[in-house]
């Protein structure tokens, strides 16, 4: 196989905590500040508040990371306080406001710092591959990953992001994988998809004739860890093992 030109990563999951879903992290984090939920019961919360932060639109542009988690978790408490199971609607209501407040601060900066740390990591791994690769980002997202990004210090590595929220198409769509084609003006076989998502991720981005990489999901999250590694051309269980790969 030929070495690609051009490397297009994911961000949730593959650049800021590889292998974690952001459901499975805020699951850890509500569990750490003392929440008692399940994944099942947050899911509908984290469904919402992703859906309203993508209906956000221009207020979110220059939104950093810390103001769009507080947002979300925001979102997340407001729906569990209203609509969750009646165990955690009263665990939130026995809370008084500045109870509220400072639950929604633990489990926002407890998955801030997380992020922080992975996106560190993840930046020293993209500035060895930037001088062998034209690098991209294709993420669904809420129209304000390039201010992450640049918050990250990635930006400057970065010859293209593609955010599904300012182009309007989310993945799985093949059109948000070929706009990132275009930007970058190159063929699909000159390319690599990385991604821990089997079906928003690779599958797609082989269907155009680019090439694949999953990202192995850690153990008990909610991408199947099981799944056929033959849908793919490579399976990596971290991003460092980009650096050595020999395609």
């Amino acid at each position: 196989m030929n070495t690609p030109g051009a490397l297009l990563f994911d961000f949730g999951g593959t650049l800021d905590v590889p292998g974690s879903h952001w459901l499975d992290r805020f699951l850890a984090h509500y569990l750490a500040a003392g929440m008692r939920l399940t994944r099942e019961q947050l899911d509908p919360a984290f469904a919402y508040a992703t859906t309203m932060g993508y209906r956000e639109g221009p207020a979110m542009h220059n939104r950093g990371l810390g103001e769009l988690i507080r947002l979300l978790v925001d979102l997340q408490l407001d729906y569990l306080s209203s609509h969750g199971p009646e165990d955690v609607r009263s665990q939130l209501s026995g809370l008084a406001a500045t109870g509220r407040a400072r639950l929604m601060e633990r489990i926002s900066m407890g998955f801030i710092d997380q992020s922080t740390r992975g996106l560190a990591e993840s930046r020293e791994v993209l500035s060895i591959l930037a001088s062998r690769f034209r690098l991209g980002v294709i993420s669904n997202f809420y129209g304000n990953l390039d201010r992450i990004l640049a918050d990250a210090g990635m930006r400057n590595l970065l010859a293209t992001i593609i955010d599904s929220a300012r182009l309007g198409v989310f993945k799985p769509e093949r059109r948000i994988f070929e706009a990132a084609l275009e930007a970058l003006a190159i063929p699909p076989a000159e390319a690599a998809m990385i991604g821990d998502s089997l079906d928003k991720d690779c599958l797609p981005a082989r269907s155009l004739g680019m090439k694949t990489v999953w990202l192995r999901p850690l153990p008990g999250g909610s991408v199947d860890n099981a799944g056929d590694s033959r849908l793919v051309d490579r399976t990596i269980g971290t991003l460092r093992e980009l650096v050595e790969l020999q395609w």
